[in-house]
């Protein structure tokens, strides 16, 4: 083993040097070199860090740069994060987007442009005025839709929600506010009274009757029974003297 190299080595690392560091990693861990000023250190880690991408081989597993323009990546042609400034599309990072779609400047990714849409008319109102349905021949009456998907920042704006147009109703009267619950109150009282009224005048009715049938009672039992009045046929009949 050369002077330089040292077996008791600290941080994952399988041989280093005082010089330059580790140059080589225990398995599984990655080789990477950091820059310090004009010097560059060997270091072993677990994951590549922002800017690398892993690669494994039979004797030691690396960590390689990026492009330029990719903050992380998966391969070296294949961009996961583009660096402020690029959208990433497809594993690349543009300073533009293609046709057909737009920069997300929340997730720094070009994407599809989505166009608004909406559902279908509602039924139209009923035909009020000042917010009422009755009292006038002519009003307005509307219907609305919803949005169900909203557009994107280059997709087709929304159109209308509401419509409104005149119409013209039947006019008639507006009942007053409380009137026909006053009405159907005094008629429910007036019922209430007259079918009280009623019934006092049977319940008055049939004392009356009890106490005359009582009375004629009472009239029969104290007056004395009248005599038969005799036949005068049987008084004229004429008396039998054969014998």
């Amino acid at each position: 083993v050369h002077p330089n190299v040292s077996q008791g080595c600290q941080g994952g690392c399988a041989t280093c040097s005082d010089y330059n560091g580790c140059l080589s990693c225990k398995p599984r861990l990655f080789f990477v070199l950091e820059r310090i000023g004009m010097k560059q250190i060997g270091v072993c880690l677990s994951s590549c860090p922002s800017g690398y991408y892993g690669t494994r081989y039979p004797d030691i597993n690396k960590c390689a740069k990026c492009k330029a323009d990719c903050d992380t990546c998966f391969t070296r042609n294949f961009c996961t994060k583009c660096k402020s400034g690029f959208y990433l599309y497809s594993g690349k990072c543009l300073e533009k987007c293609p046709d057909g779609l737009e920069a997300n400047n929340h997730t720094m990714e070009c994407t599809s442009i989505v166009h608004c849409e909406v559902s279908e008319w509602s039924p139209w109102s009923p035909c009020t005025k000042k917010g009422k349905t009755c009292g006038f021949k002519r009003g307005n009456e509307v219907r609305i839709r919803e949005i169900i998907q909203h557009p994107s920042a280059k997709g087709n704006p929304c159109p209308a929600t509401s419509e409104s147009r005149k119409c013209i109703v039947q006019r008639k009267r507006c009942q007053k506010e409380g009137k026909g619950k006053k009405n159907r109150e005094e008629k429910r009282k007036k019922s209430n009274k007259d079918e009280s009224k009623e019934t006092r005048q049977e319940s008055k009715g049939r004392a009356a009757r009890r106490q005359n049938r009582e009375q004629r009672e009472n009239n029969n039992k104290t007056q004395p029974k009248k005599r038969k009045a005799p036949n005068k046929e049987q008084d004229l009949a004429p008396v039998d003297t054969a014998h």
